[in-house]
């Protein structure tokens, strides 16, 4: 079964719902509500408990994608509110494992400061969303994000003597940090590319230029 766009059908032309109520969007809303009751095991100091919430919110991450496209229930709404949903949760249980101690500042800092600059040229340029389509990159990124939290808070419930567990879960978490960077640089180009052609513009150099690129990163 493919990770990456799994239940997608072969050769079959899905429609766009413009509804909100459907099984995905329904599971991404759940799915974020959640986050309150992992800070609530975090402040309780029950690392396990935690460590289950963020299991679950990471695992209903590729459900709600597999559903959306098993059920043929792709629409509109789901198509922004998947990935802010998975953008805001992730900086919040990044701001709460370095306020409790759990992870460095830079974890915080490698994921805040790209997705702040990329919001502020997005509003300069579209003032809103420019409604970019998730790249494979930033699918892998997230899914690095979502596993290499749980691991480091697993350590945290099990410790002391688990150190090959923070190991683990520290490569994943630089791995997915260096693929965030490498989804924002391809955003950030994909943003550019769109207002060029919105303002009926194309690249001077679109093979070699900083800024403009395909928007698969």
């Amino acid at each position: 079964m493919k990770l990456i766009g799994a239940g997608a059908r072969d050769n079959y032309e899905y429609r766009e719902l413009q509804t909100f109520w459907t099984v995905p969007n329904i599971i991404t809303v759940l799915r974020f509500l959640a986050v309150p009751l992992f800070i609530r095991y975090i402040v309780l100091e029950d690392y396990a408990a935690a460590t289950i919430v963020l299991v679950i919110l990471g695992s209903t991450d590729w459900v709600d994608g597999y559903l959306a496209r098993r059920l043929d229930q792709v629409s509109s709404v789901g198509k922004w509110l998947d990935p802010v949903a998975d953008r805001l949760a992730l900086i919040i249980v990044a701001i709460t494992f370095v306020v409790a101690g759990i992870a460095p500042l830079w974890l915080l800092l490698a994921i805040v400061i790209p997705d702040g600059i990329l919001l502020a040229f997005s509003l300069a340029l579209f003032h809103g969303n420019p409604n970019l389509p998730v790249t494979n990159i930033g699918k892998i990124r997230t899914a690095l994000l979502l596993v290499g939290t749980p691991l480091l808070l697993l350590h945290k419930a099990l410790e002391p003597g688990e150190d090959w567990l923070a190991a683990i879960a520290y490569t994943i978490l630089i791995l997915g940090c260096v693929g965030h960077l490498l989804a924002w640089w391809g955003y950030m180009r994909g943003v550019w590319r769109k207002h060029l052609a919105r303002r009926g513009q194309q690249p001077d150099n679109p093979a070699g230029s900083a800024v403009n690129g395909h928007t698969d990163g």
